[in-house]
């Protein structure tokens, strides 16, 4: 027996694969490029200098840290969208941006948010109302533009994974002797954890959230006064 799709399911499927694509696609123009959240401290102390060292570091920032942090508070605020709870967007909005550690990593959220909400400006995507706050911080406006694609909260939790890795593995191909087949192997290794991750994250209760990267914290506050460096955090 064969089962049919509905054409005009399959329509929005499509679309909402498509916006997560154009979301998490590093040429989106919001300059996450040019942001390393601690790791280019990290090559410069010595704690992350090959591709061994890189995959345990990745691992430990997704496990205590997205895993905590960012992406449950994605299907957090997918709930809140869903119901225009202006209220539950800006305490989770806010409960973001009071988990930046160093001052570097504050401004990155920050400016990634303002340049994503430029861009959803110019593209005529951003609410009239009032229950999406202004500024917002980049997840917050990530977990938006996902919303209003259509995208489910796990693709987007996934999604967010994705561009997040991508983004590590560029900085360290940039500011590491990292080759190109050398991230497609850290790329292999990690997909299933980003997949766990997520499975993870919407087990969590409100009470269990919260990342502990102690390492990032540090790494990231040495690098607001690193000498020499390619990436503004």
């Amino acid at each position: 027996m064969t089962t049919t799709i509905p054409m005009a399911t399959e329509a929005q499927d499509d679309l909402a694969l498509l916006g997560l694509l154009q979301l998490v696609s590093p040429a989106l123009p919001i300059g996450a490029f040019a942001f390393s959240q601690g790791l280019e401290s990290a090559f410069e102390l010595g704690w992350v200098s090959d591709e061994e060292s890189l995959a345990e570091w990745l691992s430990g920032v997704l496990h205590d840290g997205l895993t905590r942090c960012e992406l449950p508070v994605i299907a957090r605020l997918y709930a809140a969208f869903e119901t225009r709870d202006g209220e539950s967007v800006a305490e989770w909005d806010g409960w973001l941006a009071a988990s930046r550690e160093t001052a570097e990593l504050a401004a990155e959220d920050a400016r990634l948010g303002a340049a994503l909400e430029r861009l959803l400006a110019s593209l005529g995507l951003l609410p009239q109302e009032e229950w999406l706050p202004r500024p917002a911080g980049y997840v917050t406006l990530f977990a938006y533009t996902a919303f209003t694609r259509g995208v489910s909260p796990r693709q987007a939790m996934l999604g967010f994974g994705w561009a997040w890795l991508e983004n590590q593995l560029a900085v360290a191909c940039k500011a590491l002797p990292l080759g190109h087949t050398s991230a497609q192997r850290l790329i292999e290794r990690l997909r299933p954890a980003l997949s766990k991750a997520v499975d993870e994250a919407l087990r969590l209760d409100d009470g269990e959230l919260g990342p502990a990267l102690p390492g990032v914290a540090l790494a990231s506050a040495l690098h607001e006064t690193q000498y020499s460096r390619l990436f503004r955090s």
